[in-house]
């Protein structure tokens, strides 16, 4: 028996692939893991430097040294201008994050693993685009 008065609730399925995410993440701004990076080495730092220095939890260092491993930016003005560069193209945050995190050395694989870029896109674009992130990678010190 049906309650009365109570509207059904929709359930959405999440889907990457098709950028649908759960009502939570609407409103969440993505973060790069170089970002993270930073901001961990920055939390990290201020530990080290407190009166009182608290060990880091294991679960802290082992997200630092996973950041430290797959960040592809080393400084905050490389970080900023790949940012600056995704945020001009019609992305999703997702999409940017993406991006931005894995690199992809073509359209083909960037399409792989980001499945929402296929058909949003022409290959050419696409190839403009990671060429972009990696000239901006081969500049930072």
């Amino acid at each position: 028996m049906a309650a009365v008065g109570v509207a059904p609730v929709e359930l959405i399925e999440e889907d990457a692939s098709e950028l649908q995410f759960p009502k939570e993440f609407e409103n969440a701004e993505t973060l790069l893991v170089s970002e993270v990076h930073m901001l961990l080495e920055h939390r990290k730092t201020q530990n080290e430097s407190a009166e009182e220095e608290q060990e880091l939890s294991e679960i802290f260092m082992k997200t630092l040294n996973y950041t430290q491993r797959f960040s592809r930016f080393k400084n905050r003005e490389t970080i900023a201008a790949v940012r600056s560069l995704l945020m001009q193209k019609k992305l999703h945050k997702f999409e940017l994050a993406q991006l931005a995190n894995l690199c992809p050395d073509n359209p083909e694989e960037a399409k792989s693993f980001i499945p929402s870029l296929e058909g949003r896109f022409e290959d050419e674009e696409l190839r403009q685009i990671l060429e972009d992130i990696q000239t901006k990678r081969s500049f930072q010190y």
